[in-house]
């Protein structure tokens, strides 16, 4: 086992609901990255990473785990839940020696202040509220006082002090952490920042810069069904929608604007005058993500929870002392992944409770790929029974079924990026939709739902957000 002071550090960089298009290196057209291009330009780009519970709590309660939703229990959306969690990543790090912390959002696990083997959280509400009312005076709803959603498509610039918003905030506590740590061990040290997730309210700077650019559109596909009526009248809030003209443009360019925010911040943390010094930098891995995406528009739907690219594919870069540099590369990955890789970096074992592959291998310029075939995505009922969801990829091609009335959809992602053209009702494409149906029906059997009888997929079965072994959990006494 490697010696704790041997040992490196570990700079864990989450965004939430960035999708995984949104960076310059992934070619977008206006988008500004260079940051967090310069992570993945330095080490490895995975260009095929995946939420495989695209919403907040169950891909965090992945990723602190290394489990796969139907593991751990959670496969939708449930917020309050108490966990008895497996070991956790922070938790075998911090068994091994090493300081470990977190701030800006909490993991979104519960209760918020359970610590699931962080030494130090200094976090978002409750400590960015304070910070916010004592540095503040005015409405007494400080840092909300914007009136935007923290859920819908309205923008408007943030209307605080630049240093009050919640990304700059999150990059000052971790710069206040990496002065005051134990400097006698390694540390990790996760950075959690709310952006680009709503509310859609960057600093004035930012949202005007892509207010005046000429913005791309949403993707529509051939199978998309536009809300009625275009969804006017419709909460700002809803995951239907049909954004035009300022709108939309509005929408793209406050989500957009959040992003360079976070980016130019990071310059603020990783640059050798302003933050992390280049002697520790050496001896430190940078791996940056998100929990999901977002929809941005994408066949009429905004938010997260769907099984497409705008919501399920997510970025992941990772850069570090022994990291190939500027290695793109396009094996189907996950959240699971992080844990067992950054326990085997670190020389720690990896608990047998882990599901996750290692990236070491692929890392190091010892492999190119895994023994991986393909990922299972799912998302239980959320926004309404329609919704819910199953997918299988292997970056190439998608399959998905809805089992509220067992339609599906295949997609060639290769000539098809956007999902445009549902393959599943094309006759030269039924032997590819049998093959991804039987290896859909053979990840469910088993399962409590009753999804398969393990001959055929059976729709109208319940999808609920907790399986049987996660309902009983309750807060300790």
């Amino acid at each position: 086992m490697t010696k704790t002071a041997d040992r490196p550090n570990f700079i864990l960089i989450m965004t939430d609901q960035q999708r995984g298009d949104c960076l310059s290196l992934a070619g977008h057209p206006v988008l500004l990255t260079p940051n967090m291009d310069s992570i993945g330009g330095q080490g490895v780009f995975f260009r095929k990473a995946y939420s495989t519970c695209p919403s907040c709590i169950p891909a965090r309660r992945s990723l602190m785990a290394g489990q796969f939703p139907a593991t751990h229990g959670m496969v939708g959306f449930r917020d309050n839940v108490h966990w008895e969690a497996p070991p956790t990543l922070p938790e075998v790090l911090r068994n091994a020696g090493y300081h470990t912390a977190i701030v800006g959002r909490n993991m979104h696990l519960y209760p918020r202040r359970r610590r699931y083997g962080f030494d130090e959280m200094v976090i978002h509400p409750t400590d960015y509220d304070r910070y916010v009312a004592d540095n503040q005076t005015g409405d007494r709803m400080g840092g909300m006082a914007h009136g935007i959603s923290g859920n819908g498509w309205t923008a408007r610039p943030w209307h605080l002090d630049e240093k009050l918003h919640l990304t700059t905030w999150t990059v000052t506590e971790a710069l206040r952490f990496l002065e005051r740590r134990d400097p006698a061990c390694p540390f990790f040290l996760t950075v959690s920042f709310n952006a680009p997730h709503p509310p859609l309210t960057p600093p004035a700077f930012y949202l005007d810069r892509y207010l005046r650019l000429d913005l791309p559109g949403p993707a529509i596909g051939d199978w998309a069904v536009a809300p009625p009526d275009r969804g006017l009248g419709s909460d700002v809030q809803s995951d239907h929608v049909d954004l035009r003209g300022e709108a939309l443009h509005a929408a793209r360019a406050g989500y957009y604007g959040l992003i360079n925010h976070v980016d130019d911040q990071l310059y603020r943390l990783l640059g050798a005058h302003t933050g992390l010094d280049p002697k520790t930098r050496r001896r430190t891995y940078i791996i940056f993500t998100t929990d999901h995406g977002e929809m941005l528009g994408d066949h009429y739907l905004f938010r997260k929870c769907y099984p497409y690219e705008g919501s399920a594919r997510i970025p992941l870069l990772i850069q570090g002392p022994e990291v190939k540099s500027g290695v793109v590369c396009d094996q189907v990955v996950c959240l699971e992944d992080i844990m067992p890789t950054v326990l085997d970096l670190a020389g720690c074992e990896i608990p047998a409770t882990a599901e996750g592959r290692s990236l070491a291998p692929i890392l190091r310029g010892e492999a190119k790929t895994l023994d991986r075939t393909f990922l299972h995505g799912e998302h239980a009922t959320c926004y309404s029974y329609t919704q819910a969801n199953h997918y299988l990829t292997d970056g190439r091609e998608k399959y998905v079924w809805f089992p509220s009335n067992g339609a599906e959809q295949l997609f060639d992602l290769t000539a098809d990026p956007c999902e445009l053209c549902n393959l599943a009702v094309v006759p030269a494409w039924r032997e590819r939709l049998m093959l991804w149906r039987a290896r859909l029906i053979d990840r469910l059997a088993g399962r409590p739902e009753g999804f398969t009888d393990g001959a055929r997929l059976i729709p109208e079965r319940p999808h609920t957000a907790l399986l049987p072994h996660a309902r009983g959990a309750s807060p300790p006494g």
